[in-house]
């Protein structure tokens, strides 16, 4: 029985790449932990887009909250120096 999500073939060569990394040169390598967030990043516009297609237009307002959502905090940590 499968676990996780169903991905595109997208999804999985992104999955693939990541396990490979993090058998060759380890979960902290900086080249493994770029492959992770590639993939999560997947992952997300995978259920995102799912999620979306599932339900009625949106207008305009909604879609910009939406948006600032997602936007929000990639934009907070790239102006913001870590604590």
């Amino acid at each position: 029985m499968p676990t996780g999500p169903v991905l595109s073939a997208a999804g999985r060569k992104l999955k693939a790449k990541r396990a490979g990394l993090t058998r060759h040169r380890g979960p902290d390598h900086a080249e493994t932990v770029e492959a992770e967030r590639d993939y999560r990043a997947e992952v997300l516009a995978e259920h995102v887009r799912k999620v979306v297609d599932s339900f009625p237009p949106l207008t305009s307002t909604q879609r910009d909250k939406i948006a600032t959502l997602l936007g929000g905090p990639a934009t907070r940590s790239e102006s913001t120096p870590a604590a």
